[in-house]
């Protein structure tokens, strides 16, 4: 939503939120006494990614997005556990507490954005904080785990499918050479690389190598502890699954069986490939506005100015 300057750098100034122990990169935008929309992006993107979404619902929602730590202008913690889901999971409970001190979020997760998204739906912690989340091509870790489970089994076949399509995972488990493709071939090569599998152009990152060399800890830190030892994990708030059919990495295998761990569940399915927040957005914005209208808890806050609602001391402006 903001140009960028000649070094490839965006012009729109980031307020900076006090994370578990990090600094992230905040951007919040539209009507500040309309319901709040927390907008959290996956890899190896920032929250450029959700332009799109966010332009079309902008006038009507208080649309709050952030760079995750390792990405965009947020801080870049170098020891790989400091990439786990717990350390995730406070850094947007800092986020919903800047963002909307006084109310519940609705909160939209889009890859390792939904992962992370589930990690804090399913906190008791935070079950008040969270009034809806809505969940695009990113399963809960602790359910992935208990569904490969029972799909051994139950269904090899759509275990070993859902495999093929996670090969990278293991990849980035290699030492040194994840981190050196993107900042050589893979960096270079990656919008046209996306173009083929989403059909349709992306958005420009301006960080795109930093950005996908350094989340690749997200997956040493998480991915194989998790799937070892899944945990139960309930959701009490409305959620609900965009499944986007065309998805080359995230198979629709794991919404099955979900109604186990949510309360209230919807399942969308859409004509779409993993990125279909950009090239579908008015697809997603529109699914996004009706899952939020009707599950809203309440009537609108009143109308916050600088004066009446300061931000938190731990936030600061970059």
């Amino acid at each position: 939503m903001a140009d960028s300057d000649n070094n490839g750098q965006s012009l729109e100034t980031p307020t900076m939120v006090r994370g578990d122990g990090v600094d992230l990169a905040c951007y919040a935008h539209g009507p500040r006494d309309a319901p709040v929309l927390v907008f959290v992006h996956g890899y190896p993107d920032n929250h450029g990614v959700w332009d799109r979404v966010v332009a079309e619902l902008v006038a009507d929602f208080r649309c709050v997005r952030y760079d995750v730590r390792g990405a965009g202008r947020s801080e870049r913690p170098r020891r790989t556990r400091a990439y786990r889901l717990d350390h995730l999971t406070a850094d947007l409970a800092a986020v919903i507490d800047w963002a909307s001190p006084n109310a519940p979020v609705h909160l939209i997760g889009h890859d390792w954005g939904s992962i992370q998204g589930w990690d804090a739906a399913t906190d008791p912690a935070l079950a008040t904080r969270i009034a809806s989340f809505t969940s695009i091509s990113g399963p809960c870790l602790d359910h992935a785990g208990h569904w490969l489970r029972q799909q051994w089994h139950n269904n090899r076949a759509s275990l070993l499918s859902q495999l093929a399509k996670s090969w990278y995972i293991m990849a980035f488990h290699l030492p040194v050479l994840p981190a050196l493709a993107w900042h050589t071939a893979l960096g270079k090569g990656w919008p046209a690389i996306a173009e083929r599998m989403e059909g349709a152009p992306l958005d420009d990152n301006p960080s795109q190598a930093r950005d996908g060399a350094t989340g690749i800890a997200l997956y040493r830190a998480n991915v194989l502890a998790r799937l070892r030892a899944p945990r139960d994990r309930r959701a009490p708030m409305p959620v609900q699954v965009i499944v986007p059919e065309r998805d080359p990495f995230v198979g629709p295998g794991f919404v099955a069986g979900l109604d186990r761990w949510v309360k209230t569940l919807t399942v969308k399915h859409i004509d779409a490939a993993h990125w279909a927040i950009q090239s579908e957005a008015a697809t997603i914005a529109a699914d996004c506005r009706a899952f939020v209208d009707r599950n809203d808890p309440g009537a609108r806050r009143p109308l916050q100015t600088d004066a009446s609602h300061p931000e938190p001391a731990r936030a600061k402006h970059a």
